[in-house]
């Protein structure tokens, strides 16, 4: 059974530590055996390399509109050839910056309208969206003590400029719970991966739908790894000893009514399904349902918290999964 492709972006303001985490996820994911594409906006090609050049050092009088433009003919050219054939091939794609920097920096910060310039990218890309997105959250007085070269032309953008990025990222995550994990990116690197590494081992690991075994199921329903997986994760250590006991009282309930009439047995009740979790949403069709740890869960949720602003917090939904074969391969890159 071929794999199939997942697509995880990382965003963040400057200074956040995307480039870290991407390379440890990176290694997570190969050493599970996957083929793991790495690349960047802009810049995750040779096209993409000189327009980075061009927005980042060029002219200091390129406006809004023309970098807005710019960054999204990077994009276009960036999925065409790099994103979707490595997606199509069953390779897990890591995006160092998508569409939500765009929406954040020049819909938000450069006030061109998030809108517009969502309409923009969705065109650009053909639609195509990540499933899951790390959100490095920094204040962006940290992210600037944090830049050791002289910086470009964005990084050179007021103190206001940097808090307008960051609360525009931080409405995105609020908007979509399920695709928008907020990373607390004030912890040291290990600190950090290891709150990334609880979501990749919820969604793609342990006890729940893997990569392969979530795409294989039938519409509607999820195929769970490992036995026991529908038991809640903070359920009591003697819970097995419990449900032993219980079997053996259904058990002896069931002999003493064995020989009882039948216009004397109870009705039969319809089995409770309400601890049960399917995946019968009407979501896009990539996207499937999974279980989700409540601890990591809420775990993640107190160190996710950010000044001045309340995550919301919400069942999520498993990477998307791409089928089919490609050829071209993505440029791997470290910064």
């Amino acid at each position: 059974m071929a794999a199939r492709g997942v697509f995880i972006t990382f965003e963040g303001g400057d200074g956040s530590g995307k480039s870290t985490q991407i390379q440890s996820v990176r290694d997570w994911f190969e050493s599970r055996g996957r083929e793991v594409i790495v690349t960047r906006e802009p810049g995750g090609t040779e096209l993409g390399t000189e327009i980075r050049r061009l927005v980042q050092n060029g002219p200091e009088d390129v406006d809004a509109r023309t970098e807005a433009l710019l960054y999204a003919a990077d994009r276009a050219y960036h999925v065409a050839t790099v994103i979707r054939p490595a997606l199509e091939r069953g390779a897990v794609v890591l995006g160092d910056r998508y569409i939500d920097s765009s929406l954040a920096y020049q819909g938000a910060a450069r006030s061109l309208g998030v809108d517009e310039i969502a309409s923009l990218s969705a065109w650009a890309t053909r639609g195509l969206y990540p499933s899951l997105t790390f959100l490095l959250d920094l204040p962006p007085e940290v992210g600037a003590r944090r830049r050791t070269d002289a910086p470009d032309r964005m990084e050179r953008e007021s103190m206001d400029f940097h808090e307008r990025v960051r609360h525009q990222y931080l409405r995105l995550a609020d908007a979509e719970p399920e695709r928008i994990v907020v990373i607390d990116a004030v912890g040291t690197i290990e600190e950090v991966f290891s709150e990334i590494r609880g979501v990749l081992v919820e969604r793609f690991d342990g006890g729940v739908a893997t990569i392969d075994e979530a795409v294989d199921g039938s519409a509607g329903s999820v195929t769970v790894a490992g036995a026991g997986a529908d038991a809640p994760a903070d359920a009591p250590a003697d819970a097995s000893a419990k449900t032993e006991d219980t079997a053996a009282e259904v058990a002896s309930s069931e002999a003493s009514t064995e020989e009882a009439p039948l216009a004397d047995a109870p009705e039969a009740s319809a089995p409770d399904t309400a601890g049960e979790e399917t995946a019968t949403d009407e979501a896009e069709p990539v996207l499937v349902d999974a279980p989700e740890a409540t601890a990591t869960r809420k775990h993640r949720a107190a160190k996710a918290s950010h000044k001045g602003s309340t995550e919301k917090r919400s069942s999520r939904k498993p990477a998307t999964m791409v089928g089919a074969l490609g050829e071209s391969q993505g440029a791997l890159w470290d910064e």
